[in-house]
């Protein structure tokens, strides 16, 4: 038999895109259009409904950026049509390349009730099937002219990233507003010749079935006539039966498909839009579901349903009858998809606290899942946190674009910092956006990892970020492939459904221990810098602010401020989500973040002051007020006069115009170029800077990646540097322990302050930078005379060893990664701790010493500024303020004390008397992350703490109040049986502890 595969496949893409697609709709009338353009930001439903509009035709350009356009559309239905099916095709302007990231519209009717959403994809509005003619049609629609920042030529600077700077032009081209016949049968050909066509490219060229699926697509073709496809779509559809009702092999690969639609709650869009692009893909869902009853859908962020309840109860009505119906799925059990890296303990840990309550709240559920599709990594504390929250089980698929290494598994246990495993599954479709095309599906099938063992995996499936979610194309897709030969079978439900099936078929998965590093977006550990910065001290501000006010509840009757305190948390989370946190927005997220830590740290110093002072009461005497988890200058975590200060710092000039620093624990030199040359350890009789070599070097690369200029930093920017050495002065500190080094570069400028403060053990480095730098990448490093194999980074709930050696691809490819507040190396009884209170980037290398001596050093370097031209043009321009502290000599358990104490500084003020701990704990090696009042209200005291070295712990806890019940709970404060029951004694709890464990404890007040 002659080979004419090329020519029938040939044949159906041209029939498919020249007839049988335009014969869907072979009827159309035009509708009449008016619009008003809305001042401003958007404006509530009634006001837009209610505004007087004007005439536009279709063909005419209109949306402002950013702004809000409310069309009314209206027609009739032509006698004629009566019998049949009719749907409004409402165009904005859409370019279908793009299923998201432009113009999007939610249709309402006159009456205030949504319709659905109006997306590129999904531009129908159902009027009647069928119709009686001669129907008045009436719609009205609120347009979103969101300007497109990601275009076809990405990653090019461009103002539209902020309304202040977007300009006035239109944006779109109103391109079709009409009254159309929907031909059922013609749209049910065109998705059964698209199944087959695409499942038919996907089979081997020598198996039987493409053959067979071939000569079924020919006959079908040969039985349309293309002069009157819709009168002969029935007879073409017949010839396809046969190898649409073929089932699928018994070993085929099974996918569940879940209703998806990954929406950024804040990306290339600011967060009021975000809130509009819920209710529109909301409206839209809830429509498919009432329309096809198999279908499920997902939606994972409590915020983003938080929002819809807020602000669209009409749409919420919908959503809450559609979760009861068990069709709509609340996922993840977070306040939102956050960064996983850079978020402290505690945060981490109320993302879960806050997104499961809500939806406990509200409907009753508890998700057993984190849903993170699209996260950029997954620090190696999150395990612990999830099995704390209740949940069980991870899915996420970003770690498929890692640019170095695959991933050996696509199910799996990962194992946390502390030991604890968790259910993990990567969707091997290798997409979070699936459509249910031939060419995903088999991709998942062949690219599934842990075939032999398994044979099940899920597929998130719709268009996010204003795509509008699942298509009904998708949903008739799937039907078509639940049980079809030659394809893997699918089937519609929710999350935990799946991840029961493939957990207990996969009892004993393989282990992945520790993080899960993605191998791209490593730059945003440090983009927008006063973003992280603002989260950093929010997080501190309220452990002190729950603190203190918990201690004065307790000890005066202070009302605990509940509302406050949660309203700030959800803030404060909803500002961790993956694209604001990571410094990957456009210029307007960043601009209002800023101000919205401004705001959050004036509230939350108000309640810190206001419990402080009615601990303190009203007097002269000097109190100092320390919320770290240790004593800091002798104080412990209460409130007590400041000790005198033992000791002094002596500075002497050197004859080569610099100065030594000395307070006898460290003798510190700077040379004439404001470089530590020496940093000395008399007790271990120690050098910390390598040989030949100065720390405090500020050190300039280029920094223009291949790609996603906010998001990358490639290797080979390591290729030139530019070491900052000519200092414009290096005078003395005016207090007497400190030397000022001021440098000029560029267009930016640096004041940095060194201080060796009396009867310490650390070197304070307080850097200002005045950055007017453009694609360039600023570091400061510390060259330290050690020789590690490895090095400690502070995570979630203690911290994580990383290699400092390129041995293999996969060290090779962590060339910049994340810490908290510390970072340690060491060699047996000797270490360096550099600790920061706002940076996360970092690198560590190992060189050999420059003296001849055999061995080797290793070099940390922090990573300070970037200056990325997308999609923010004017990423971190201005000035910025750091602190680090460098520690010769120091212990993990010095760098765990010195993290807390550069990020929570002591507050001064004066009182009446001193102020006792609430909790106390005899062990530095367990750290309290939080003291607060129960959420419920109860008045109870709830403590958790963790294992912070890394070791086998025991301490007792101690009340500053008498304690009728202890109870160990769960980080929602529910009573928990999978940790060891505390051992009550009084106001005294004893504990032991394995390394790095959390323990959450609520105590009942007598």
């Amino acid at each position: 038999m002659h080979d004419d595969r090329t020519l029938v496949e040939a044949r159906l893409r041209r029939v498919l895109d020249e007839r049988v697609r335009p014969a869907v709709y072979p009827e159309s009338v035009p509708l009449r259009v008016e619009v008003w353009h809305a001042p401003g930001e958007p404006v509530p439903v009634a006001e837009g409904l209610a505004a007087e509009p004007g005439p536009i035709e279709v063909g005419a350009r209109w949306g402002a950026p950013w702004g809000t356009s409310w069309f009314r559309v209206t027609g009739t239905v032509p006698e004629a049509w009566a019998g049949r099916t009719v749907e409004a095709l409402l165009d904005l302007g859409f370019d279908e390349n793009m299923p998201g990231f432009q113009c999007e519209g939610l249709v309402y009717r006159p009456d205030g009730t949504p319709v659905k959403g109006l997306n590129p994809r999904n531009q129908w509005v159902r009027i009647g099937a069928p119709v009686a003619g001669g129907e008045e049609v009436r719609l009205h629609i609120e347009a979103a002219s969101n300007p497109v920042v990601l275009d076809y030529h990405p990653f090019r600077p461009t103002p539209l990233g902020d309304k202040d700077t977007a300009g006035s032009e239109p944006q779109y081209t109103l391109t079709r507003m009409d009254l159309a016949v929907f031909d059922e049968t013609v749209w049910q050909l065109v998705l059964d010749l698209e199944v087959l066509g695409e499942l038919m490219a996907e089979l081997p060229v020598d198996s039987a079935r493409r053959h067979d699926i071939l000569r079924a697509v020919e006959r079908a073709l040969d039985a349309v006539d293309l002069q009157d496809v819709n009168g002969t779509a029935d007879r073409a559809r017949a010839r396809l039966t046969g190898v649409l009702s073929a089932p699928a092999v018994p070993s085929a690969h099974r996918i569940s498909a879940v209703g998806h639609a990954h929406i950024d709650s804040a990306w290339l869009w600011p967060l009021r839009e975000t809130v509009r692009k819920v209710a529109r893909t909301t409206s839209n869902m809830t429509a498919l579901i009432e329309d096809e009853p198999e279908f499920v859908f997902a939606m994972s962020q409590a915020q983003q349903w938080a929002w819809v309840k807020e602000h669209r109860p009409e749409v919420w009505a919908r959503v809450k009858k559609a979760v009861a119906e068990g069709r709509f799925v609340p996922a993840g059990g977070m306040w939102v998809e956050s960064d996983t890296n850079m978020p402290g303990s505690e945060a981490m840990a109320r993302q879960f606290v806050h997104g499961k309550r809500f939806f406990l709240d509200e409907f009753g559920i508890e998700n057993e899942e984190a849903w993170l599709p699209d996260t950029f990594g997954f620090a190696a504390g999150l395990p612990q946190i999830i099995r704390a929250a209740g949940s069980k089980w991870l899915l996420t698929q970003k770690i498929s674009w890692s640019q170095t290494n695959r991933f050996p598994h696509h199910t799996f246990h990962w194992e946390g910092i502390d030991g604890t495993r968790i259910f993990t599954h990567f969707p091997p479709v290798d997409t979070y956006n699936c459509s249910m095309k031939g060419s995903e599906l088999a991709h998942a099938a062949r690219n599934f990892r842990d075939k032999g063992r398994a044979r099940h995996s899920l597929a998130p499936t719709g268009w996010g970020d204003g795509g509008g979610g699942t298509t009904r194309e998708m949903v008739a897709r799937a039907a078509r492939l639940r049980d079809l030969e030659g394809s893997p079978t699918v089937v519609w439900e929710a999350p935990r459904a799946f991840f029961e099936k493939a957990e207990a078929e996969y009892p004993e998965p393989p282990v992945w221990v520790g993080e899960l590093y993605l191998e791209l977006h490593r730059a945003t550990l440090t983009s927008q810098a006063k973003t992280k910065q603002g989260n950093r001290r929010s997080e501190h501000l309220l452990r002190e602010a729950e603190l203190w006010a918990a201690t004065a509840a307790v000890r005066t009757g202070f009302r605990y401020p509940y509302e406050e305190l949660d309203r700030i948390w959800k803030t404060v989370l909803l500002h961790q989500f993956h694209d604001i946190l990571p410094g990957s927005s456009i210029a307007w997220v960043h601009r209002e973040a800023r101000a919205t830590y401004e705001r959050i740290a004036a509230e939350l110093d108000g309640i810190t002051g206001a419990a402080q002072r009615a601990l303190a009461g009203e007097g002269g005497t000097e109190l100092l007020f320390n919320a770290a988890p240790h004593a800091g200058q002798g104080v412990p975590a209460g409130g007590a006069a400041p000790p005198s200060v033992t000791g002094r710092t002596r500075l002497t000039p050197r004859e080569d115009g610099g100065f030594t620093l000395d307070n006898g624990l460290l003798r510190i030199t700077v040379d004439a170029r404001g470089l530590v040359v020496s940093a000395y350890d008399p007790a271990a009789d120690r050098e910390t800077v390598a040989p030949g070599r100065a720390a405090n070097l500020l050190q300039l690369h280029p920094d223009f990646p291949n790609m996603w200029d906010a998001w990358d930093v490639d290797s080979f920017y390591r290729n030139t540097v530019t070491d900052l050495t000519d200092a414009e002065s290096v005078t003395a500190g005016e207090d007497g322990a400190s030397v000022r080094v001021v440098r000029a570069f560029g267009s930016s400028r640096v004041t940095q302050l060194l201080t060796l403060p009396p009867g310490e053990r650390r070197l304070l480095l307080d850097t200002e930078v005045d950055w007017h730098e453009t694609e360039k990448f600023l570091k400061l490093a510390f060259p330290l005379d050690l020789h590690a194999e490895r090095y400690a980074s502070e995570t979630q709930f203690g911290h994580v060893f990383r290699p400092t050696h390129t041995n293999t691809s996969w060290e090779s490819a962590k060339f910049e990664a994340c810490n908290h507040r510390f970072v340690h190396l060491e060699e047996p009884g000797w270490g360096v701790a550099i600790v920061n209170d706002s940076t996360y980037g970092h690198d560590v290398t190992r060189t050999v010493r420059a003296d001849g001596d055999r061995g080797t050093t290793t070099t940390v370097r922090v990573s300070l500024l970037r200056a990325p031209r997308f999609p923010d043009p004017e990423t971190d321009q201005g000035v910025h303020r750091f602190r680090h502290a460098l520690l010769p000599g120091a212990s993990i358990a010095d760098a765990v004390r010195e993290g807390w104490r550069v990020n929570l500084p002591e507050r001064r003020l004066t009182g009446a008397r001193e102020v006792a701990p609430l909790v106390t704990v005899d062990n530095d090696a367990v750290v309290v992350t939080a003291v607060k009042l129960a959420d419920d209200g109860s008045g109870d005291v709830v403590v958790r703490f963790h294992e912070a070295h890394g070791g086998r712990a025991r301490a007792t806890l101690t009340a500053g109040f008498a304690v009728a019940e202890v109870m160990a709970t769960d980080l929602l404060e529910r009573p928990w049986d999978e940790g060891r029951p505390p051992v009550p004694d009084g106001d005294r709890v004893t504990v032991r502890l394995r390394p790095f464990e959390l323990v959450t404890l609520r105590l009942r007040r007598a």
